[in-house]
């Protein structure tokens, strides 16, 4: 009876260690799935951290290819050439400004300086003298006077009113050139001025059409597609933007500092003008002078 009951217990003893075992099976494989899965977490962790280092490095290479320069380079030929007509637009008018500032300024020095020598003079030939060395308007209208009342007194002409006409379609002749060459210079500027922004919005409307057809063949909206067209259109707007805001102010500057140059044209011609009457005067008050005496 004892050695029944011993086997008993040694039997259930050992049956309480195998449920043991098998219970504590599926706890000894747990952290094997979890280191797995541990695993698993981590290379998709370092994937995605390696997707978004790629990310990064690839904005920071697109935003240094983003420049002017190299938007320039890779735009097409059509909005490479509006470019650089556009940038030729800019020099020209720059230079256009300097040329015109510089020639403004020694013109209308030149013109007061003679301008006040004439004033000082008595007759027509100590004004051509006092002006001789002199390369302003002034010059050409007081050696326009003496030549036509030269040639009136060669033609034995009297009549004052017939000499004081012609040498005032003479000066009007004279004024019309001096304004003709004082303005050269400014229908450029005012073409710039005008159609530079229409220009740069041809190459704008070129660049997002390029666009466009990129989307079209890469069949994506991504923005790294679409923004070097873009950037490259909103380039040559502000290229035709840079060249038409300039030559509209200098333009405007120029019509200013013209017309009050062109006021001091019509002074010389007035003051040449009433030198000529007080020779003429001169003339006729001589004969009638003696004829009294």
């Amino acid at each position: 009876m004892r050695h029944v009951l011993r086997v008993s217990v040694v039997f259930l003893a050992l049956l309480s260690h195998s449920q043991l075992a098998v219970a504590q099976q599926p706890t000894a494989d747990q952290p094997g799935i979890s280191r797995n899965e541990a695993s698993t977490t981590l290379a998709q962790t370092g994937a995605v951290n390696d997707t978004g280092v790629t990310t990064a490095r690839a904005v920071a290479v697109g935003l240094r290819e983003l420049s002017p320069w190299s938007m320039f380079l890779s735009a097409s030929l059509v909005a490479q050439a509006i470019m650089v007509g556009l940038a030729f637009a800019s020099l020209v008018t720059w230079t256009t400004f300097i040329g015109k500032f510089i020639e403004l300024s020694i013109s209308k020095r030149r013109l007061v300086s003679a301008l006040n020598a004439v004033s000082k003079a008595r007759t027509l030939n100590e004004a051509l003298s006092a002006v001789s060395s002199d390369r302003s308007v002034m010059r050409s209208f007081v050696a326009t006077a003496i030549n036509e009342a030269r040639l009136s007194a060669d033609a034995h002409i009297a009549n004052e009113a017939g000499i004081k006409e012609r040498v005032a379609s003479s000066f009007s002749e004279v004024a019309r050139s001096e304004s003709r060459r004082i303005r050269f210079g400014m229908g450029a500027l005012a073409t710039i001025a005008a159609t530079s922004p229409f220009v740069g919005l041809f190459g704008t409307v070129w660049g997002i059409m390029n666009s466009f057809i990129g989307i079209s063949k890469m069949q994506t909206t991504n923005l790294a597609v679409v923004a070097p067209g873009i950037a490259e259109a909103l380039l040559a707007t502000a290229i035709g933007l840079f060249a038409a805001i300039p030559a509209v102010m200098i333009y405007n500057h120029f019509s200013r500092v013209t017309k009050g140059y062109l006021e001091l044209v019509n002074r010389a011609a007035g003051a040449a003008g009433r030198q000529l009457s007080r020779d003429l005067d001169r003339i006729h008050a001589g004969p009638m002078r003696r004829a009294a005496e």
